[in-house]
């Protein structure tokens, strides 16, 4: 899953080599450019909006983890620690919320 910066013929290409679904929407610049070229350029790919939603809400949560200055910069040299450290921002993010 990718945002719409990853939107380009080349990765999504790249994507659909390895198997892989992907959940991106298309700039409306690109949509754009698709329907000007006409039935060259094939259908318009597909998004699936239910699972661009679940994106964002997992990509919401990391964004708040990362607000702890220690799990985004990755400090702790241990992986033990680090996830001690996760669990604990979880645990308050979830009580703040």
């Amino acid at each position: 899953m990718a945002d719409r910066a990853y939107s380009s013929r080349a990765i999504r290409n790249h994507l659909r080599r390895r198997g892989i679904r992907a959940v991106i929407p298309q700039p409306s610049d690109q949509v754009g450019h698709r329907l000007r070229r006409g039935r060259a350029d094939g259908r318009p790919p597909a998004f699936d909006a239910e699972a661009y939603k679940q994106r964002n809400a997992v990509e919401r949560c990391i964004n708040r983890l990362k607000q702890w200055r220690g799990l985004a910069m990755r400090t702790d040299k241990l992986t033990i620690a680090y996830q001690a450290a996760l669990h604990i921002a979880a645990v308050l993010i979830s009580t703040a919320a």
